[in-house]
């Protein structure tokens, strides 16, 4: 059994913060003592070794570029945005040839792009296996589809590698997204199709309710939420309403649940101490989903670590990735049978990346 974490901003951190995924969490966090990253973005919370000792055997890690007028920090300050689609196709670029050079400078890190790949990775965590051997298998997701620069040139992400598309962040040129509401754009509409033609994954993260429904609607290829909650825990637009949850669902899809406390609890602020949101709110929010759609089938873990906020910003007994593997034990002491846990842990994404897999 591994975990898998559908999102982590790892080559965003690169470039923004100087934070090499190869790096481990304590390293980043001892070097970082003091200076304006860690003020800025948090304790450290992921890293290589943090993955291999938590199990976190397949990680949906991002291509992220954020616009000019909608900076992530709370600082504004930035190493990288855009303000054209070139712009953003150029930094997107930058950060897959940052996990092109990360794949083939350590032989624990392995892109995954298709199903060979995946049982490759899967493969070297089997029983029996060394700590040594583990592997740790990257799958694209462009997260904002702005650095695709029209719908047709899908085609050389899909040939770079790139397996699921997030039309959203903020508002992007197909779709409305968080803090700029709206639909589907007609341009968003034609990018559906061209997915579809490629049977990429769909991520609605990010998207609105109307734009997410409509895309649900129309989108026949897999689907996925990489990283949101539901509104019952927090009641914001960022999260997934109970009808997009079910939608989800019937369309066989899956949401990650996220480990930002203000998503899991709309009364927390940055300012109170993380033990105001307990373990065991995770464990309310993968059983919330489980009861409403009826299946342990549709929800996983997607932490969006070191996504804008750090370890302090996370529920009480997460400090690192390498903590996830806890989640399964939660979930038995909760009465999940162990195929059940398996499934939440891992499997559920597994199933949509073999979906979409070539």
């Amino acid at each position: 059994m591994i975990v898998v974490d559908a999102h982590q901003d790892i080559a965003y951190n690169a470039f923004q913060y100087g934070r090499d995924f190869v790096e481990s969490a304590w390293e980043k966090r001892r070097r970082e003592a003091g200076t304006a990253v860690a003020a800025e973005t948090g304790l450290a919370s992921m890293g290589l070794s943090e993955a291999i000792l938590g199990r976190v055997g397949v990680i949906f890690a991002t291509l992220f570029v954020e616009p000019e007028n909608m900076p992530m920090s709370s600082s504004g300050e930035k190493r990288c945005g855009y303000n054209t689609p070139r712009q953003a196709y150029e930094q997107a670029l930058r950060q897959w040839d940052y996990y092109q050079r990360l794949a083939d400078s350590d032989e624990r890190i392995r892109l995954i792009s298709t199903r060979q790949d995946l049982d490759a990775v899967l493969a070297t965590w089997e029983p029996g296996r060394d700590l040594r051997d583990h592997r740790v298998g990257l799958v694209l997701l462009i997260e904002g589809a702005d650095p695709i620069l029209e719908p047709r040139q899908f085609e050389e992400w899909y040939e770079r590698g790139v397996r699921i598309v997030g039309p959203a962040w903020s508002e992007t040129r197909y779709a409305g997204g968080t803090g700029r509401p709206g639909p589907l754009t007609a341009l968003g509409r034609e990018l559906l199709e061209v997915l579809a033609d490629y049977r990429a994954v769909l991520d609605v993260s990010h998207m609105t309710e109307e734009g997410c429904l409509e895309a649900l609607d129309r989108y026949d290829g897999p689907v996925i939420a990489s990283h949101s909650n539901p509104t019952k825990f927090w009641d914001h637009h960022r999260n997934l309403t109970d009808t997009q949850i079910r939608r989800l669902a019937e369309r066989g899809g899956v949401m990650g649940v996220v480990l930002y406390n203000r998503f899991m609890d709309g009364a927390w602020r940055k300012d109170d101490p993380n033990s105001r949101v307990p373990f065991e709110r995770i464990v309310e929010i993968i059983d919330y989903v489980c009861q409403l759609t009826g299946s342990a089938a549709h929800v996983g873990i997607g932490t969006d670590a070191d996504g804008g906020f750090g370890a302090e910003s996370m529920p009480a007994g997460i400090d690192t990735v390498a903590d996830l593997w806890t989640i399964g034990d939660a979930l038995a002491r909760r009465g999940y049978a162990p195929e059940h846990v398996a499934d939440i842990l891992s499997g559920n994404f597994l199933r949509i990346l073999r979906q979409a897999l070539p």
